[in-house]
């Protein structure tokens, strides 16, 4: 068995509960399809990894849906909000014998599966890694041992986290990966060709 384990943190696609601050801008509709478009590209980049694959949803578990059950095993996110749940993930990925444990979103069009074998194979040599998004958080992270201070006293969603995550890595052996652009306003899509069939309602207006 692989003693890696890739978690990818998903939010369950619903009109009005997904991509809000996109949606803003761009309206519900095109940023529930979006976020669609999104998850099925995180699909793509994961499904073919040589390494065990969990999906951890914020709502509930659903069957038959763009995650096929015989590649991803299927969970349900637990803890009061998004530090204390990805911790108990990866507590439990620890528990279950895995070695090196990387988490994910599911809405970052920029990531690649050799970004991910990347971050991996950087595993074997460094304790953690760290995906630095443009907006000053992170769009990826991994360790080798468990480290609860990442996941504490952070004000998740906002430009701080990359930052105060990175204090707490200082004494650490850390590989850094490229910074990637993840999709939450309309100012991250607006100039990207992948992205404008889901923005012509706009130019119509």
């Amino acid at each position: 068995m692989s003693k890696d384990l890739l978690l990818i943190f998903t939010r369950n696609p619903e009109l009005g509960k997904c991509k809000t601050r996109l949606a803003a801008t761009i309206g519900d509709d095109a940023a529930l399809e979006i976020y669609k478009f999104l998850l099925a590209h995180t699909v793509s980049v994961t499904k073919n990894l040589n390494v065990h694959k969990q999906v951890h949803y914020s709502v509930k578990v659903r069957e038959n849906d763009s995650w096929d059950e015989t590649v991803f095993q299927k969970k349900q996110q637990e803890g009061d909000d998004l530090g204390q749940r990805m911790m108990h993930a990866f507590e439990e990925g620890f528990a279950e014998g895995f070695e090196r444990i990387i988490i994910i979103g599911s809405d970052l069009y920029d990531l690649s599966q050799n970004d991910l074998e990347n971050a991996f194979q950087s595993l074997h040599d460094h304790d953690f890694v760290i995906g630095p998004a443009s907006d000053g958080g992170y769009y990826l992270l991994g360790m080798k041992k468990l480290k609860a201070s990442l996941f504490q006293n952070k004000k998740w969603g906002t430009s701080t986290v990359l930052k105060d995550s990175l204090a707490n890595l200082d004494t650490e052996k850390v590989h850094i990966l490229p910074t990637r652009n993840d999709v939450d306003y309309y100012e991250d899509i607006k100039d990207e060709e992948a992205f404008q069939p889901f923005l012509k309602h706009l130019n119509n207006t």
